[in-house]
């Protein structure tokens, strides 16, 4: 059932203020794989501050309390025919749209269809004295002056707490069909998906794992028909499968020992020099890596690469991700302009 918690969320807000008290913000807990498990610090919980606040259909605009189930939101947007654009991971039948944004998650149709930054029009948050602001608008052509709805996603809750957001949304496509290609290595594999990338198909997702690459095609029917057949391959009848095991990590891939890094590159560019298994994913600028590599190691090819690697689930590590001086003290300078008293835990960095 929807409930609006905003006045008690707010009130949590002002009192561990007042208390100078640390709070770690929690959502479905879907992904404390990723976030940590805030041992020590009070919780600040969002899961019953539920409810879809509007949706107009025909605007392609919707929006949501931050504790609103993904499968909630997005069994409503299918009842009219529509879908969320970035193709968010659950990882867990809990999750919700506030902490997905918050952990700025999208999905295999990221390159081709926009980031979760991208469908954000703006959100409601409170910020770490307790002050409720608006940012952005709720509908596409009244969005106006900075994006600072935007910061909130990827932010991992360090800003302040989300209380509700709107996003734009998609029609969802009439057809989807997957073709597969068997490229000799992986070398081959990110050339053939670059090439593809580039010709004016209508691709919605394209990867390489298992030595094999799929593209996704999406559309109207004909369309989608036409381009498979020029494109070649064979048709994947478990594609729909797939993209599901791929974006919820659940494909052999994701299950062997080791950390998993996700490394983010040029989509053209070779791989790193590790040891380990790899998947490709967003044409090649999103790659996964399993490997028993030191997190040293790891960042050293990375930057010799020119790619920037976070670690996604594993060992904790003292150096998750490495980001360059000058914009780790812009991150600390807009922390202490929304949260002047360090009141919202940092989640590892």
């Amino acid at each position: 059932m929807a409930a609006d918690r905003s006045a008690e969320l707010r009130e949590h807000i002002e009192r561990a203020a007042a208390t100078n008290t640390p709070l770690r913000i929690v959502g479905g807990n879907s992904k404390a794989f990723y976030t940590g498990p805030g041992a020590g610090v009070e919780l600040l919980e969002v899961a019953e501050h539920t409810g879809i606040v509007g949706y107009e259909p025909s605007e392609l605009v919707v929006t949501v309390r931050a504790g609103t189930r993904l499968a909630e939101l997005e069994a409503a947007l299918a009842g009219h025919g529509q879908m969320l654009g970035f193709e968010p991971p659950y990882f867990g039948a809990d999750a919700t749209i506030g902490g997905t944004l918050a952990c700025g998650f999208s999905g295999p149709r990221r390159p081709f269809a926009g980031s979760a930054r991208d469908f954000v029009l703006g959100c409601k948050i409170v910020n770490g004295l307790g002050e409720e602001l608006n940012f952005g608008g709720q509908v596409i052509k009244n969005v106006a002056g900075f994006d600072v709805s935007r910061l909130m996603v990827g932010a991992l809750g360090s800003l302040g707490l989300l209380l509700q957001c709107s996003l734009r949304v998609l029609p969802r496509p009439e057809t989807e069909t997957t073709v597969a290609f068997a490229p000799s290595e992986a070398a081959a594999a990110i050339e053939f998906m670059n090439r593809l990338a580039g010709r004016p198909w209508p691709l919605s997702a394209l990867a390489y794992a298992g030595g094999r690459v799929r593209a996704r095609l999406s559309g109207a029917s004909a369309a989608v028909s036409a381009a498979a057949t020029k494109i070649g391959g064979d048709i994947d009848a478990g594609g729909d499968a797939f993209w599901q095991d791929l974006r919820e990590q659940r494909l052999p891939f994701f299950q062997q020992p080791g950390n998993l890094w996700r490394i983010a590159m040029a989509p053209a560019a070779p791989q790193p020099e590790l040891a380990g298994d790899w998947l490709l994913d967003w044409g090649g600028a999103q790659r996964w890596l399993k490997t028993r590599e030191s997190a040293e190691s790891v960042h050293r090819a990375c930057a010799a690469a020119g790619a920037q690697a976070r670690l996604f689930r594993g060992e904790a590590a003292p150096d998750r991700q490495r980001i360059a001086p000058e914009l780790a003290a812009l991150q600390r300078r807009v922390r202490q302009a929304f949260d002047p008293l360090g009141l919202f835990v940092p989640l590892p960095d």
